[in-house]
């Protein structure tokens, strides 16, 4: 058997560990077989493409790939010892990118090698990988700035935003045909400067309330650069991978579009999280405080408790203290549950492997929709780093930017406790009438710091 035909079949068994570890990441239960799934994929493919490089016998392919993966292994290394859980949103933005660099990289070198000028077929996945690829490099780089508060997270708000969106792809499409009718450096250069422009365009004009969706968009695209790549390089395994991750991620920012009460079309044309009306100036009175020992003495005289978490508890590495609350409650006879949003945190399913780092049983993590009919029965409800997704005008303000979005009705509880730092508004700028409501109290501090001294006020009481 030739190398040819022993590194096809290691792609192809790579592609099957690929689609295993996708459905093996979906549930809890089964994320860390998933993980070795995919783990076993890549190293399997990249084994079979070192084989081929090495079978072809050219030194320079060889020169070239081993510093290539010595300097990736490194740079990955490096980054998943020192990124934090609060950093992986921003970290996979990134990530993302890069997939849409190497898009553009190899649509520019397919264009430099040539081909048959009829080769029409070949033009087109040029001219449409190079395209991907850009909008996903530079929209990539616009979530990366944003969620890592380099860049203010409200909408950027050009007049005729939809219209220069609108008149982008039109250009895209007159110039694709142009290409494949007279392939020219200029028309490749043109597709660049545009796409790149483009990228940028659609992810600055979303809200900052909505970068979950957008990340899961921009894996979508990253899958789909990564496709237009294998079709240019003639690789099975990348349009397989490709079309894997594009497809899964297109479905999951439907479900989150639709968890979100958003359109999927404005999704993709970045024509959502607009500022619709006032959010930070309206005066809803004053906010009520309460102690870490009195918030204890609350959750000791309920019959049940729900924790909502959010992008806070990920910054105050508070999982741990909260899984110990959690303990000690049930330890006492007092039912608690957590409320998950479908886009708490910054990152779908952030907060859920939060959650599951720190053991908290996945039978008592429940979704929104799971849980918030019961909301209204419940006695206690700790909002801990949550803050757009708690939020009532989302449900009572029509001319909210968040207006519209399906949100945890906390609001409904009987006593309501929010842990913040300080009165500020969240990340998509909007201000919560939740925390002046007469049931809500405000415990300020560092999140671990204030689960720390319940935890310990609980300790004291026994059992």
């Amino acid at each position: 058997m030739d190398v040819l035909s022993i590194s096809g079949a290691a792609y192809l068994v790579a592609a099957l560990l690929f689609i295993l570890s996708l459905a093996g990441l979906s549930r809890h239960e089964t994320a860390s077989q998933g993980w070795a799934y995919g783990v076993a994929g890549m190293t399997l493919a990249l084994a079979a493409t070192i084989l081929r490089v090495t079978d072809a016998g050219s030194l320079t392919s060889l020169v070239v790939l081993g510093p290539a993966v010595a300097a990736g292994a490194v740079v990955g290394l490096w980054c998943a010892r020192r990124v934090q859980m609060t950093g992986m949103p921003e970290l996979i933005a990134l990530l993302h990118s890069f997939v849409g660099l190497a898009a553009v990289l190899i649509g520019w070198n397919g264009h430099l090698e040539g081909g048959s000028h009829a080769d029409g077929i070949h033009h087109a996945e040029v001219f449409i990988g190079v395209f991907i690829g850009a909008v996903t490099f530079t929209g990539s780089v616009v979530a990366f700035l944003k969620l890592s508060a380099r860049m203010k997270s409200a909408p950027l708000m050009l007049p005729g935003k939809n219209a220069v969106n609108i008149g982008a792809l039109a250009g895209f499409v007159i110039l694709t045909v142009l290409y494949v009718i007279t392939p020219s450096l200029g028309l490749l250069t043109a597709v660049t400067a545009l796409a790149l422009a483009l990228g940028w365009h659609l992810v600055a004009s979303i809200g900052g309330g909505d970068m979950p969706v957008v990340v899961s968009m921009l894996n979508s695209y990253s899958g789909w650069a990564a496709a237009a790549s294998g079709f240019l390089l003639g690789n099975d395994l990348l349009i397989v991978t490709g079309a894997l991750v594009g497809s899964s991620g297109a479905y999951l920012s439907y479900i989150m579009c639709k968890a979100m009460n958003r359109s999927f079309v404005s999704v993709i044309a970045g024509g959502f999280g607009l500022e619709t009306g006032p959010s930070g100036d309206r005066e809803y009175g004053e906010h009520r405080e309460i102690s870490a020992e009195d918030t204890a003495e609350l959750l000791l005289s309920a019959s049940s408790v729900v924790i909502t978490p959010g992008y806070g508890m990920a910054v105050a590495q508070a999982q741990y203290p909260v899984a110990e609350m959690t303990r000690l409650l049930r330890e006492k006879g007092v039912d608690v549950r957590f409320a998950v949003h479908p886009v708490a945190g910054r990152l779908p399913g952030h907060m859920n492997v939060l959650l599951a780092e720190a053991k908290v049983p996945y039978d008592i993590v429940l979704e929104m929709d799971e849980i918030n009919d019961e909301l209204a029965d419940t006695d206690v409800v700790l909002v801990i780093g949550a803050n757009d997704t708690v939020n009532p005008s989302a449900a009572e303000d029509p001319d909210s930017p968040i207006a519209g979005m399906p949100v945890l009705r906390v609001w409904e509880a009987g006593n309501v406790v929010v842990f913040k730092r300080s009165m500020a508004a969240g990340y998509a700028g909007v201000q919560n009438p939740l925390f002046f409501r007469e049931n809500s109290r405000m415990l300020f501090g560092d999140a671990k710091t204030r689960v720390d001294e319940i935890v310990g006020a609980l300790s004291r009481v026994p059992v």
